[in-house]
């Protein structure tokens, strides 16, 4: 699914399920059998003189005033779901409106300046606007699953209710092919999902890029020195969380000299392959050469909690001699301090 306009949707923001392949009119209606549309209208039971009745509740028929879509205008694609990527949201839907509450109202505020931000990169009209309520214009969509191009128009309210926040995404306006046409619960539960999906998307990416801004900030001036691991070993202990240290180590191994052929995060491991740095590099960071062979090696990284030990392995897998790791930890201190931004 695709919005013109450069509002172009990931694929994780509106992952849309396609059961079968075809026309749009075939992937969202039942196959074929119709047949139940002409059965008979059901008649008052009569009964017989004399026999004597039985009712099981099982089997009985509600009664009621019931509207709904039946035959071909039944829609039977998957529902929307609300992808659950801002920390402690819950999600209500009514109607086919989606709510999405919160626990603070400054976390409120940060979900309503993500709406905007995300209106305005992906070049949606604003109508009206105010401090707690938004009106867009038209919003057209393209998908496989529809038979033309559709727009929407939606109103985002800001809520509060028994101490909780949240905003509200409501479609307002419905149209197909250029024409306007009535909103159907079944339009409002997709594309109001949709959009929500929109927001959660955007500040699920404001969130990552804060953490990493975060962890370059906790990487800054990590003291590293020499110590064993739980077996008695030597090690490098680095006074960092695994992740920070982890998420540095495309910079950082690069810097004094390794090559990255292979990393795996799960395992702690990152294959490198060696090649001594110019004089230039010793001059610069202001350390010794160490007296590492080139060669492939493969660093083990070991989570200790708030710090991590790091050791280093040979291409017949034996550790490097600890002289070596010695020499290593004024090298990777120097290029941790130079390489943090």
């Amino acid at each position: 699914m695709k919005l013109s306009h450069q509002l172009v949707v990931s694929s994780l923001a509106v992952f849309v399920l396609s059961a079968c392949s075809g026309s749009a009119t075939q992937r969202r209606q039942a196959k074929d059998d119709f047949d139940y549309l002409n059965t008979q209208p059901l008649t008052e039971w009569k009964e017989v003189t004399g026999a004597e009745i039985r009712t099981y509740p099982n089997y009985q028929i509600p009664s009621g005033e019931f509207s709904g879509g039946i035959g071909k205008d039944v829609d039977i694609r998957p529902p929307q779901q609300v992808l659950e990527l801002i920390p402690g949201a819950r999600t209500e839907r009514h109607a086919g409106e989606v709510i999405l509450w919160l626990l603070k109202k400054d976390e409120q505020d940060k979900v309503w300046q993500t709406v905007q931000t995300m209106l305005k990169e992906r070049k949606v009209a604003i109508r009206e606007q105010s401090d707690d309520r938004i009106e867009t214009d038209w919003v057209t969509w393209v998908s496989e699953d529809e038979d033309g191009e559709i727009g929407s128009r939606y109103e985002i309210t800001k809520m509060a209710a028994n101490n909780r926040y949240g905003f509200k995404i409501s479609l307002i306006d419905w149209r197909e092919a250029g024409k306007s046409k009535p909103v159907s619960l079944t339009n409002k539960e997709r594309y109001n999902v949709l959009m929500t999906n929109l927001v959660t998307a955007r500040y699920d990416l404001e969130a990552r890029q804060e953490a990493e801004r975060r962890a370059e900030a906790l990487v800054k001036n990590i003291p590293i020195t020499m110590g064993t691991d739980r077996s008695g070993f030597p090690v490098i202990i680095a006074r960092s969380p695994y992740n920070v240290l982890w998420s540095r180590l495309p910079k950082l191994l690069p810097a004094m000299g390794f090559t990255i052929e292979d990393r795996n995060q799960s395992q702690g491991t990152v294959k490198a392959k060696y090649a001594e740095p110019n004089d230039e590099f010793w001059t610069q960071i202001g350390v010794k050469p160490i007296n590492l062979p080139a060669g492939k090696y493969t660093f083990l990284f070991g989570d200790l909690g708030n710090r991590t030990s790091i050791n280093v392995t040979n291409s017949a897998g034996k550790p490097v001699e600890e002289k070596l790791l010695k020499d290593m930890v004024p090298v990777l201190s120097a290029v941790a301090d130079k390489h943090t931004d």
